[in-house]
């Protein structure tokens, strides 16, 4: 079943339920999806963040765009302005088709998984969570790559809380730690 059509079908009567919200558009939902990697030896190694960008690409469908150093830092030989990451902005669809595959295919494949942790909530409804390497999604092909890469992916939603933005997650089928 696809995340969008659960989500209608079955998370918003539950959470309609559970938090006694009265009007249907008081249910949280997901706002967006970001992926980003940190690429720290971009600044050595420019064709790195090539090799990064067509991994990212692969992995959510959508061109990554370059994020830029906001300020300089001398201890790490770091310019106001180096290309130092890259990162995707997911929605609608888009967002949608890369929760379901993370959630379905991709999470499973990790090593010795147990569960998301539940301390990546913000206090303002927003998840954040890391991945250790890029292996885990299908389109990636293990000949082709040519370093281990981690990444981030925050799942921003329009919940209040934590509570509320966790219940969100578990009713779209997010594998969290029993508590």
């Amino acid at each position: 079943m696809k995340l969008q059509q659960l989500y209608k079908e079955k998370a918003i009567p539950a959470l309609k339920e559970k938090f006694q919200y009265e009007n249907v558009n008081q249910v949280p939902k997901l706002v967006k999806i970001v992926v980003s990697i940190g690429m720290g030896e971009a600044k050595d190694n420019p064709k790195a963040l090539d090799a990064a960008a067509a991994d990212l690409a692969a992995i959510t469908g959508q061109k990554p765009i370059v994020t830029l150093a906001k300020k300089s830092v001398a201890n790490f030989k770091l310019r106001e302005g180096m290309k130092i990451g890259l990162k995707v902005t997911l929605r609608g669809a888009r967002m949608y088709d890369f929760a379901d595959k993370l959630i379905n295919i991709s999470l499973p494949r990790v090593r010795d998984f147990r569960g998301l942790n539940t301390t990546g909530f913000d206090g303002r409804g927003n998840y954040a969570m890391g991945l250790k390497e890029q292996l885990i999604f299908p389109e990636i092909v293990y000949d082709n790559i040519d370093k281990l890469r981690g990444m981030n992916i925050a799942f921003v939603t329009t919940a209040k809380t934590d509570e509320e933005a966790r219940q969100l997650l578990t009713e779209l089928g997010m594998p969290f730690k029993k508590a």
